[in-house]
């Protein structure tokens, strides 16, 4: 088992737990890591069916009170009524401030089982079990927590930072090829916006990963774990340096919202990055080259780069309501080279983008 700690800083500061069959050592880790006498598990009615049981098995077997709640999956069911749902659930069994909500599922499962957590009697302790890659090396992380509204995602939310997060990489193992693909998105973008030299290694290794090769999972979630926990230890609350983990949601997040979030999280950044590369090599900001080999690692692990049939006036209006725009100003995470992001003079690591030009960019081809 590999440990990287979150450095946020006190009672903030966590471990992230990396290794295999961590779930059914959970008990112990728990007691560890985030003791109580009562645990919620909260999961989606994909994930509840494979791990949810076992889990709360294990724990009931421990002498713990546990209480399994579960959700339909899906994006679109990240919402204020699921989260008024569950929180109902939490006050009809009782559970007082020292409850644990346990996050098992993927990044919907956690951003809103950590915002059931953040807001139930004004904030109890939670523990972040992903078992999707996206969750494990980068949603898990960080503390933001939230649920989507009509007119975006995320627009609902709260920062709160779990007590630990234990990452099984067994779980990986039957993950559908899909999801571990749009997984493979934010590693990219990790790369892109912190370790050269770790970009170029998923370049070189992105056959073993495909493959799912046990050693170079580990090295790969390893490293984008370290490099997603610097990034927030030094800006927990996205006032400055954090904004640089955006490259590529910008236009992400208004084609999921756009699709009635029939696109994948990961799938949608990965198109967003793709232009958004292209959009910062057009404004003079990347290094020429740069958006034609962040394209071309995309495609190496079958993530499509094409915009969905919505119009560009859609994409943009939604990009206007996206929580990084300000004053009505469209405003990016861009880089300036594989490894490097730009940084705005007296604007921060958000870069404002002229509309006309976010618009040549979508309707112009490759």
């Amino acid at each position: 088992m590999v440990s990287v700690r979150s450095g946020v800083g006190g009672e903030a500061s966590y471990d992230i737990l990396i290794g295999r069959g961590l779930l059914a050592e959970l008990p112990a880790l728990l007691a560890t890591h985030c003791p109580s006498s009562t645990y919620v598990v909260i999961s989606d009615s994909h994930v509840a069916p494979r791990y949810g049981e076992s889990v709360v098995a294990g724990l009931r077997q421990a002498g713990h009170t546990t209480l399994l709640l579960t959700f339909p999956a899906g994006e679109w069911n990240k919402t204020r009524e699921t989260w008024s749902a569950l929180s109902d659930r939490l006050v009809d069994a009782h559970v007082d401030r020292g409850g644990v909500v346990i996050a098992l599922g993927g990044g919907v499962v956690g951003d809103l089982a950590g915002f059931v957590a953040a807001t139930y009697l004004r904030g109890i302790r939670y523990v972040q079990v992903p078992t999707s890659l996206l969750a494990m090396l980068d949603s898990s992380i960080g503390g933001k927590t939230g649920v989507d509204l009509p007119q975006g995602k995320n627009l609902l939310g709260a920062f709160h930072q779990p007590r630990v997060v234990v990452a099984d990489l067994e779980t990986l193992r039957t993950l559908p090829a899909p999801q571990f693909a749009a997984g493979m998105a934010e590693a990219i973008k990790h790369g892109v916006i912190a370790d050269a030299e770790y970009f170029a290694g998923l370049e070189r290794d992105h056959g073993r990963l495909v493959e799912r090769d046990a050693g170079a999972l580990e090295q790969m979630v390893k490293r984008s774990v370290e490099i997603k926990a610097e990034v927030v230890a030094m800006d927990e609350r996205e006032a400055g340096r954090r904004a640089i983990l955006n490259f590529g949601h910008t236009i992400g997040h208004a084609i999921e919202s756009t699709s009635g979030y029939g696109v994948l999280h990961g799938e949608a950044v990965a198109i967003g990055m793709a232009f958004e590369a292209r959009l910062a090599e057009r404004a003079g900001i990347a290094e020429a080259g740069t958006a034609k080999r962040i394209a071309q690692v995309l495609t190496r692990f079958s993530l499509s780069l094409e915009l969905p049939d919505t119009p560009v006036d859609v994409l943009i209006d939604a990009m206007r309501h996206d929580k990084k725009a300000q004053d009505g100003e469209l405003r990016l995470a861009l880089p300036n080279r594989i490894g490097s992001m730009e940084i705005a003079a007296q604007r921060g690591w958000s870069v404002p983008v002229a509309e006309s030009l976010m618009r040549e960019i979508l309707t112009s081809p490759p």
